[in-house]
């Protein structure tokens, strides 16, 4: 008799769940929740219209694969352009070309004046130009040289040129030039080029053809590294070559000499700025072996202190 009610007992405690359950969703069916009656009719599919529903865009994103854009626009002299109508811009360009071809204006840049301390005797040493014109063409004098401190002047030079622009960062440069020193004096063709290269590196190059036939060249590079506001760092190099030797001058053929200097300026106002640094200078080849011969030195190493300015 037992095990019948123990099974008895059994299977009504197993029933009972099954009721409350049926019993509760038949309460959730007659008095639903209204939040969950809205998430249950948006989530009823079957009254969708899946025939209207766009499948294209299932799967990966349309994306631009790499290689697939169009590459940049090519960097021009004139940023402008990428922006503007060229044409336009070209007749503005031409416009004020125009109106400042007639402007007259001139400057007085003194580059290098500066106290060279060496081994061989202090000198002071000298590099800069003037010009008057316009944008276009103008009249300009270059001038450079070295003297001792208690000695003669052992090098000076001077130029009077026609510089005409050749384009936006280049000018043309054709007149004379004549050395003072040393002795023998000698007169000079000059044709040149003074350009501003990528990266803002001064750039000066120079063919001489003297009254004597004789062939020269010089490149001059520099450029201005500001670190602050304030100060500027600026290597130069000079180099200077000989298409024959000159005995008269003690210069032999090729490379005949270099200047590599390594200045500091301090310039809170652009036109005026002091500086200190080194200098290096070293005579090559056949020119080295004569100067050796005359008993002078190949290579010479200054500290120098100086100022730069212009008006």
């Amino acid at each position: 008799m037992k095990p019948i009610v123990l099974t008895a007992v059994a299977l009504l405690a197993m029933a009972t769940p099954a009721a409350a359950q049926d019993h509760q969703h038949d309460q959730g069916a007659e008095n639903p929740d209204p939040a969950m009656a809205d998430s249950m009719e948006a989530m009823d599919h079957s009254a969708m219209d899946h025939g209207s529903m766009d499948h294209s865009t299932h799967g990966a994103l349309d994306l631009p694969m790499a290689g697939d854009t169009s590459p940049p626009l090519t960097p021009t002299d004139w940023a402008a352009d990428q922006i503007h109508d060229p044409a336009a811009m070209n007749a503005a360009r031409q416009a004020l070309f125009r109106s400042t071809r007639d402007t007259i204006s001139h400057i007085i840049l003194l580059d290098q004046l500066e106290w060279r301390a060496h081994k061989g005797g202090d000198a002071i040493a000298w590099g800069g130009k003037a010009w008057v014109g316009g944008d276009i063409d103008r009249l300009m004098i270059r001038t450079e040289g070295e003297a001792l401190v208690h000695g003669p002047v052992e090098k000076a030079e001077i130029r009077a040129l026609w510089s005409h622009a050749v384009g936006p960062y280049a000018n043309l440069e054709l007149g004379i030039r004549y050395d003072v020193r040393p002795e023998p004096n000698r007169s000079y063709a000059t044709v040149g080029i003074d350009a501003m290269l990528p990266y803002w590196i001064e750039a000066e190059g120079a063919l001489f053809l003297s009254d004597k036939g004789d062939m020269l060249g010089r490149v001059e590079l520099s450029h201005d590294m500001r670190l602050t506001n304030a100060l500027i760092l600026q290597p130069r190099a000079e180099l200077n070559l000989a298409a024959q030797d000159i005995a008269e001058q003690s210069i032999g053929a090729g490379l005949s000499d270099a200047e590599f200097g390594l200045r500091l300026r301090y310039a809170p106002d652009p036109a005026f700025g002091p500086y200190i640094g080194v200098n290096w200078e070293r005579k090559f080849g056949e020119t080295a072996r004569i100067a050796l011969a005359e008993g002078e030195h190949r290579s010479t190493t200054s500290l120098v202190a100086g100022v730069r300015f212009w008006f």
